[in-house]
């Protein structure tokens, strides 16, 4: 008795773009994370208002989320149902936390949410495929 072939399952092209654009995200909030830690100075664009207490701590955690963003979309290629689920809490997380750095960079801000609201949507809006 011949057995069926196992049936691998491969990224569909929504899933690919996700890939792609969490990876981009990822690397641009690294190095966004990254110049607020090297000069804090620079970084904040309005100068009063911030949220934040420590522009270098929040560099610190951007540097993070966006690195583990960046890792996470390559899983995506793969195919990985789990970097799926990872990205989808990522992406969320990194949402509100560009909320929280909104009065530093406005309009950073506000593009970082908006592709985190497209990466969001084709990583959900079909999950069986």
């Amino acid at each position: 008795m011949e057995g069926r072939p196992i049936q691998e399952r491969q990224p569909t092209g929504w899933t690919v773009f996700a890939g792609m654009m969490l990876f981009i995200v990822g690397s641009l909030d690294a190095l966004w994370g990254l110049a607020a830690i090297l000069n804090d100075d620079i970084v904040i664009v309005g100068g009063q208002g911030a949220l934040v207490a420590d522009i270098t701590l929040w560099g610190w955690v951007h540097l993070l989320l966006g690195s583990a963003m960046a890792v996470t979309g390559l899983g995506l290629f793969a195919g990985s149902s789990g970097a799926r689920w990872l990205a989808v809490v990522l992406v969320a997380v990194n949402a509100i936390a560009q909320i929280v750095w909104f009065p530093a960079a406005p309009l950073w801000a506000f593009l970082i949410i908006i592709l985190d609201i497209t990466i969001i949507y084709q990583l959900t809006v079909r999950w069986q495929d």
